[in-house]
């Protein structure tokens, strides 16, 4: 059974960071899309970045330069590093995994398996 669990949400000023983990088991990453999507209220979810079976990273426009997606070194564990935090950036984020062509990677419709999400705030 496929299971991903994400953490390190919460409450920080606008300009400051956070760091989200998603940790899997049931799943090697490597043969994998990894990718995190925010939901905010009132609002479709939306892709925010992948790694691409751990070869490839693509970002939102509304986060490049801003957020980096990288591997953990705990293995199937995902990161997506958060800078430079604005508050539109607030939303639930969350971490998904599929077998995915390119060309798919911004749909969610098209990720097999979904953590629960963790809240990230930023205040003005």
């Amino acid at each position: 059974q496929v299971q991903l669990e994400e953490s390190g949400g919460g409450l920080v000023q606008a300009g400051g960071s956070l760091r989200l983990s998603c940790a899997a088991s049931g799943v090697t990453f490597g043969n994998y899309a990894v990718g995190w999507f925010r939901q905010a209220p009132g609002k479709e979810r939306e892709f925010v970045a992948v790694s691409f079976r751990n070869t490839q990273t693509y970002y939102a426009d509304s986060v490049k330069g801003r957020f980096t997606i990288a591997r953990g070194n705990v293995r199937n564990t995902m990161y997506l590093q958060m800078d430079t935090l604005k508050p539109e950036d607030t939303a639930v984020y969350y971490c998904a995994a599929g077998r995915l062509i390119l060309s798919s990677i911004r749909n969610p419709v098209q990720y097999n398996y979904w953590g629960q999400g963790t809240q990230v705030t930023v205040s003005s």
